[in-house]
């Protein structure tokens, strides 16, 4: 299936379940795909307000010297954070890797030592981050599995993929100069379902790609090491994400659009019940030729009026062959007004004639 690849990896993304593997756990050089941690420690700084995506960074020498896959900044310069992002999704840009790096931590070293604790989070045992950038360091690994875990937290950002299906685009320097960018993912224009990934190549390394494709509501990551040429690491991700597709399934349980049969107890409201409704759709993975057991632990809040439409009120625990796979927020899926005093004295007096 990923023949002239030394290792990869399939998995379900929200769950990251893995449904294949070969060599998945063997330690190898990377190369540029550890700008998947790169790339999420800067969406990290951006959600907890550290960077702004409109904010300026002013370049320094170290960064605009990075060698290697640039967008050559000039040194001095300020940029758009959102720009230095792109880039490094797009063409995989190492000076906007440093510049960012030490606008987040302070240096390259502090944003790498970040970058080996938020693998060090993920459970990424195989994982050993030197520089934020892929350029050869004999210190710096990883493994398919790894690749696989943290390019799916990558993607949990919506941002990610608002730049990763860019083909090709002009990048525009403060000093009027423009520096063409073209998406090193091949597969953008080749796969259909393929909108995001992270290439990588040197000597030590090979030809590498962390990749995800979306279809009927089922996520797939594939990750790619060690190819023996471009060829081999785009075919051999097709294959994966063609076996994925065509072997495994997100089945819906619980629908968005319609309400449980469970009402839930207004005090207090005009009306005495609310009917709740899943949030989101709720799904269970599973291969496609499977019937699993399906079972729901709902577990709700007690309600006073008013409630609105859409209030969170409980959540639906979805467990496939007595296994917890997803928890569902419940909400109201109707307004309750507050009862008033004609409300009350009417069902006073509708008690009292019973």
């Amino acid at each position: 299936m990923t023949s002239g690849c030394k290792s990869a990896c399939l998995a379900e993304a929200s769950t990251g379940k893995v449904i294949y593997e070969s060599n998945a756990e063997e330690r190898l050089p990377i190369a540029s795909v550890c700008k998947v941690m790169t790339l999420t420690l800067c969406f990290d700084a951006v959600e907890s307000g550290k960077l702004k995506l409109d904010g300026l960074i002013t370049v320094s020498e170290n960064a605009a010297g990075m060698g290697g896959s640039q967008v050559f900044l000039q040194s001095g310069l300020q940029y758009p954070v959102s720009e230095l992002i792109k880039s490094i999704i797009v063409c995989s840009a190492n000076d906007s890797c440093v510049a960012l790096a030490e606008a987040i931590s302070g240096s390259e070293e502090a944003f790498v030592a970040d970058m080996n604790a938020r693998a060090e989070a993920l459970g990424c045992a195989n994982t050993l981050f030197a520089n934020c950038t892929g350029l050869p360091k004999a210190t710096q690994y990883s493994c398919a599995k790894d690749v696989a875990v943290m390019f799916g937290e990558l993607i949990k950002n919506p941002r990610y993929f608002s730049y990763s299906k860019i083909w090709l685009e002009d990048f525009k320097h403060p000093d009027d100069r423009i520096t063409s960018m073209t998406n090193t993912n091949k597969l953008i224009k080749k796969y259909a379902l393929c909108d995001g990934g992270k290439t990588g190549f040197t000597n030590d390394a090979g030809f590498c790609l962390a990749a995800t494709a979306e279809r009927d509501n089922m996520r797939l990551v594939s990750v790619v090491l060690g190819g023996s040429t471009s060829d081999a690491r785009f075919d051999g991700t097709v294959n994966l994400f063609n076996y994925g597709f065509a072997n495994f399934k997100n089945k819906i349980v619980l629908d968005s659009n319609v309400n449980l049969n469970d009402k839930l107890c207004v005090n207090g409201g005009k009306k005495q019940y609310v009917s709740i409704r899943p949030q989101r759709n709720g799904y269970v993975f599973c291969s496609a030729d499977s019937q699993p057991d399906i079972t729901f632990n709902i577990v709700t809040k007690k309600v006073c009026a008013p409630v609105c439409k859409g209030d969170p009120v409980g959540e639906a625990e979805v467990y496939s062959d007595g296994v917890l796979c997803d928890r569902v927020t419940l909400v109201c899926a109707e307004d309750v007004p507050k009862a008033n005093f004609y409300d009350n004295w009417v069902k006073i007096a509708d008690n009292w004639c019973m």
